[in-house]
């Protein structure tokens, strides 16, 4: 199987596991101050949302994708605790989520990831802000971010992944879909995905996650093997929805951590 071959998530789609998996809602308020919202078109008459928390163009910033069942405007209560570590916050969305258009689906799930990376590059170089750029991915929204990692690591430092498995395989298990060539197809090309991954990479991941336990966590770690630099933290006592509260001060010093670790250093 060649390494650079393009998983099939579409199989997910056609198979009904999608139909299960995601849980979008709307968001109908407005940035608060100090934020703004973007819509980015990820391919004719489809546009998704984004919210940028921007403390400064000095500033290091994350681009974060969101987990299951949230919308951007759920980070207005915790955009503050990036703010305080020195970091701008630009979230964006899936496809029927909160403003953004288009129907869920993992095969855009992971598609329109690209095309969010260009705009989110381009929106930062035209307000004149610095290099230092890291991709995260909570959950759901670590596939979008593990594909910004593989396939469009270009001008960003390092990937986050919070609470996020390894992939394909377990989705498929659990859908009962039969042992056949597609499916093993789609596990082979998309664990060669990961595998080529060469950023530097973090993993934050609760000690009690009963959603995507640490068996997967591990499992991700291991696929890991071609980073410049890997690292599984666990946050004792958090579950899946609760790691950010739980463990917040180690959370984010973590996140310091890594960013100050990779950044390109000045001159």
């Amino acid at each position: 199987m060649a390494v650079d071959a393009d998983p099939d998530y579409g199989l997910l789609d056609r198979s009904g596991i999608s139909a299960m998996a995601f849980h979008p809602r709307p968001d109908p308020g407005p940035p608060p101050q100090g934020a703004t919202d973007h819509m980015i078109e990820v391919e004719p008459g489809v546009a998704i949302a984004a919210r940028f928390y921007l403390l400064g163009p000095e500033h290091p910033t994350l681009l974060y994708f969101h987990g299951n069942g949230e919308v951007v405007g759920d980070h207005d209560q915790f955009s503050h605790v990036y703010e305080e570590s020195g970091l701008n916050l630009f979230v964006a969305e899936f496809r029927g989520y909160g403003k953004s258009g288009g129907v869920s689906s993992m095969e855009h799930l992971v598609a329109d990831a690209r095309p969010i990376a260009a705009y989110f590059h381009a929106t930062l170089d035209e307000q004149g802000c610095d290099p230092r750029r890291f991709v995260m991915g909570r959950s759901m929204g670590a596939s979008p971010a593990l594909e910004i990692a593989a396939r469009a690591p270009e001008g960003f430092q390092g990937a986050i992944i919070e609470s996020g498995a390894a992939g394909v395989r377990g989705m498929l298990d659990r859908a009962g879909y039969p042992d056949n060539a597609e499916g093993w197809r789609l596990i082979a090309t998309h664990e060669a995905k990961i595998r080529s991954i060469r950023l530097p990479t973090m993993q934050l991941h609760g000690a009690v996650d009963d959603l995507v336990p640490m068996a997967s966590a591990t499992e991700l770690y291991e696929m890991l093997e071609g980073a410049a630099a890997r690292q599984l933290a666990v946050i004792e006592g958090a579950g899946h929805n609760d790691i950010l509260w739980r463990g917040q001060v180690r959370y984010m010093e973590l996140v310091r951590e890594f960013v100050a670790e990779h950044s390109p250093q000045p001159g």
